[in-house]
């Protein structure tokens, strides 16, 4: 096994967030960017079931019968994430544009910036709480900080037989006691229906990843997502318009502490470190 890869110092220790340039180091060094751990054959193994009509794939967005050819959607990723453009790759590692993952997340810090300065209600959510629960916890603490509302959810909200809970400012699935790992638009579909059952307002923004964010935007919600390799759904939904921005990354590296640079960077480009 290759040797665990030491990151740069998390905001806490350092002094100032990193630069570009550093930030793309430590991507590729942790594998968020680059040769990412996803394998070739599981990226084109996604993409040919989006493009059958697979709706798990299509994380909450309506993708009607403009991507039936996977080759299409295999474009798309190369020019928004980066994997390789060549149809005859079928086998080996992948990759993600780091460039592509820093472009995304300067994309993402104009939108929070926004979000900061008409303060701005904001609903984070996560299907990945194993590694982005504490990106999402961080930018709702910036956020909040900053004079944005920060959405609280409805109680006794449920969904694919699970609870729809909020854990540190963060909408998850919970089953059987444990936070769980989720493509389905249903979870976000459960809290804007409770919301509006409510009389409670939709949120101005949505910051998330999977179907959470996929549900949000395709009910035409200002909504960005994290978004990995082999979840081509949110880079097509923002190829069309209907996501604002989708950030490529590996979405569960080895040590979710890897991704504490990364968020230094974008909270810092959106003006809401202190």
């Amino acid at each position: 096994m290759d040797p665990m890869p030491k990151p740069i110092e998390t905001p806490a220790q350092a002094a100032q967030p990193p630069s570009r340039a550093e930030l793309i180091d430590h991507l590729v060094r942790t594998r968020i960017a680059g040769q990412v751990a996803t394998p070739r054959e599981n990226n084109l193994s996604h993409y040919r079931k989006l493009a059958n009509g697979d709706r798990h794939y299509w994380l909450g967005l309506e993708l009607g019968d403009r991507w039936t050819d996977e080759q299409d959607v295999l474009a798309v990723m190369a020019e928004r994430c980066g994997v390789v453009d060549d149809p005859a790759y079928r086998f080996g590692q992948d990759t993600i544009d780091p460039e592509l993952t820093v472009a995304g997340l300067d994309r993402l810090a104009a939108r929070l910036r926004k979000a900061a300065l008409d303060r701005q209600s904001v609903l984070l959510a996560t299907g990945h709480p194993g590694g982005l629960l504490d990106v999402h916890r961080a930018t709702a603490d910036a956020l909040r900080a900053a004079g944005c509302e920060i959405v609280r959810i409805p109680q006794g909200l449920i969904a694919d037989e699970g609870s729809v809970w909020q854990f540190a400012d963060v909408a998850v699935l919970e089953r059987g006691a444990t936070l769980w790992h989720t493509h389905s638009p249903a979870p976000m579909a459960a809290i804007l229906d409770g919301l509006a059952a409510e009389g409670r307002p939709q949120p101005d923004l949505v910051v998330a990843d999977h179907g959470w964010a996929g549900c949000a935007a395709q009910r035409g919600l200002d909504a960005v997502g994290y978004a990995d390799c082999n979840d081509p759904a949110l880079f097509l939904g923002e190829a069309e318009g209907t996501l604002q921005v989708a950030i490529p990354l590996d979405d569960h590296v080895r040590d979710p502490r890897f991704y504490d640079p990364m968020v230094a960077y974008l909270l810092a480009a959106a003006g809401l470190l202190p």
